[in-house]
């Protein structure tokens, strides 16, 4: 099978793999799309600490049943299928509590810039379903960062009438969390971001407000908003240290601070313990998904209540994924689907 194999930091090859082997309780996909992703971006970068290059890349992908491995008795060939890029062991220190996204034994699978890709047994069994109707392949695909996003959105806790703010807010993750907050009751939800572009389909998304900090000063802007008080939520999406700062400066007293986007390994943020302390500030830091946030996003998007469709931004053959992961890296896409 053609495949995108990571070599490195900007290093890419198409080329010609052995089509993945699939065991006991294990299902073989044939890949009808596959997104890109922020941490896909960040990967081609600068690395990432679970990527040991020459690998297969890619972990957002729908498409169909090709071949089942022995034991498996919910899928058939030729279904519809979406699943995420991990499951937990669900019987760990933290599993056994019911945090998923923090197990000591958590399978990732990558492989989905490709056009099959396997999927472990853990997976089919916790983390995979088969894709609605009303559901495209690309549209499904989004799937595992909703999921994400649907756990950050659990831990903001937005009440109807809350100001919510979206620092970083104009990438995928970051719309995902704008269309979570409206459907929660946000009154006001501002985001923050460096492309106009970005702020105008998140205009579009429903953003009652959008700020550029090239050309305003976003504290000061959220504080003129809320009449000095600052946001009731703000959520961090762009996984740097200096809007992980910022996010903190953005809201009120008593209010919730949702730190989603992951920094470069080795980051330090000062905080002001004043505010912290004297504020009574919640700050949450927010990774990975759940089995129950994975089935969730699933239903936000057969719903409608998150239209996946808005946030992709063109399609590429999968020959081109360089390509793709270049023009979201530039903020020329927001996401990009790859069509093997």
């Amino acid at each position: 099978m053609k495949a995108v194999v990571y070599l490195g930091p900007g290093e890419l090859s198409y080329e010609e793999v052995e089509i993945p082997q699939v065991g006991p309780g294990e299902l073989l996909v044939r890949t009808r799309a596959a997104l890109t992703c922020g941490t896909d971006v960040k990967t081609y970068r600068r690395g990432h600490h679970l990527m040991e290059p020459p690998m297969l890349f890619g972990h957002e992908f729908a498409g169909d049943v090709a071949l089942i491995g022995e034991g498996v008795t919910d899928f058939a060939e030729g279904m519809r299928v979406v699943a995420a890029n991990s499951a937990p062991c669900r019987s760990c220190f933290f599993c056994r509590r019911g945090r998923h996204n923090l197990c000591e034994d958590i399978l990732f699978n990558w492989g989905a810039f490709a056009e099959y890709v396997r999927v472990p047994a853990r997976i089919v069994q916790t983390n995979m379903y088969e894709i609605p109707l009303e559901l495209e392949y690309e549209e499904a695909a989004m799937l595992e960062p909703l999921a994400c996003v649907a756990l950050g959105n659990k831990a903001a806790g937005i009440s109807p009438g809350d100001t919510v703010v979206i620092a970083g807010g104009g990438g995928p993750i970051g719309l995902m969390h704008l269309q979570l907050a409206k459907h929660a009751g946000a009154e006001q939800a501002v985001v923050i971001d460096l492309k106009d572009s970005r702020l105008q389909l998140a205009q579009q998304l429903g953003a009652t407000h959008v700020i550029n900090p090239e050309r305003e000063d976003p504290v000061a802007a959220v504080k003129d908003l809320t009449r000095g008080r600052g946001a009731d939520v703000t959520i961090e999406t762009a996984g740097l240290p200096d809007v992980w700062k910022m996010s903190l400066e953005l809201v009120r007293k008593g209010g919730t601070v949702v730190l989603f986007g992951g920094c470069p390994t080795g980051s330090q943020v000062s905080v002001d313990t004043d505010r912290v302390h004297y504020h009574e500030l919640t700050i949450r830091g927010v990774f990975h998904h759940t089995p129950k946030t994975v089935a969730r996003a699933l239903r936000l998007l057969s719903s409608g209540m998150v239209d996946a469709s808005r946030l992709i931004s063109g399609r590429v053959p999968l020959r081109d994924t360089q390509i793709a992961l270049e023009k979201v890296m530039a903020g020329e896409a927001v996401k990009m689907a790859i069509i093997p």
